[in-house]
């Protein structure tokens, strides 16, 4: 991790993110280390997993007034996520 440089991180984090699916929770989790590691900001990346199990299993559960509900089907956590008018 150290020996590798912002822009390559960046690279590769992009790549990884790509094809996210099949991915385990401990290889989204290095990856967001390694994100914060070099200060290096996900973005729209970090609703593509749960926040608190990395788990891709996602389901929507509603939307009211601009705010998306998201489950994740593996640990059952909701977050909420602003929608953009």
């Amino acid at each position: 991790m150290k020996d590798t440089s912002r822009t390559q991180a960046k690279e590769k984090i992009d790549e990884f993110f790509k094809n996210i699916e099949g991915k385990s929770p401990e290889q989204i989790a290095k990856m967001k280390r390694v994100a914060m590691h070099h200060h290096i900001r996900l973005g729209e990346k970090r609703k593509m997993f749960c926040k608190f199990c990395f788990s891709t299993k996602l389901k929507v559960r509603k939307i009211i007034k601009n705010i998306k509900t998201v489950e994740c089907l593996s640990c059952g956590k909701l977050m909420r996520w602003g929608l953009n008018s």
